[in-house]
């Protein structure tokens, strides 16, 4: 099964996408815009990080994939509470060639339909870090998240703390969005 957006697919993460993984993890400008602490990887790693996914995990993670352009980034959903009905989400463009066309966009609408539509979900949850603009912009400024708070100087990167911003959406959000943006009307 694929989540399928308008002109991208999320889809499981095959063996044969490792490498592609491997190379993006050790990409220090993709690494300076994701949460958290990255260390050099090797396929090794890369190997039993893969070996321990299961559909029956709380933690759900995927590729995109745009037509002609093969895979290109990332998308999860993590933490799976099913009781209350939320979820994290994170998402990770690979190239920075392919930024800025709007493949995050099509991924977090797709991420949105499945989570809501297909699964129940009550709310999604996410983060990112302060001077990610452009993820923010994305998140709030385009997808209907909002800005739910802020920790202060929670990220050290580049000799730097940086605060990390939480962000949210709700069902009644995303159906509101949708309602006013038509989004998936033309699909």
């Amino acid at each position: 099964m694929n989540i399928q957006g308008k002109n991208i697919k999320l889809r499981a993460i095959e063996k044969e996408d490792l490498e592609l993984l491997n190379k993006w993890a050790n990409t220090v400008e993709i690494q300076y815009w994701l949460e958290g602490w990255h260390f050099p990887t090797n396929m090794e790693d890369q190997l039993r990080w893969f070996s321990s996914f299961s559909v029956n995990s709380i933690n759900q993670r995927f590729v995109i994939e745009a037509p002609e352009l093969g895979v290109i980034g990332t998308a999860n959903l993590v933490d799976i509470d099913w009781k209350n009905r939320n979820a994290f989400h994170g998402m990770m463009l690979g190239d920075k060639e392919i930024r800025g066309k709007g493949y995050g966009l099509e991924t977090v609408m797709a991420i949105m339909k499945y989570a809501f539509e297909e699964l129940g979900f009550q709310r999604l949850n996410g983060s990112m870090i302060a001077y990610n603009a452009a993820s923010l912009r994305l998140y709030v400024g385009k997808c209907g998240w909002k800005e739910e708070g802020r920790q202060r100087n929670y990220y050290f990167k580049k000799n730097q703390f940086w605060d990390k911003i939480i962000v949210g959406i709700t069902r009644d959000d995303y159906f509101e969005l949708v309602k006013q943006n038509n989004y998936w009307e033309d699909k």
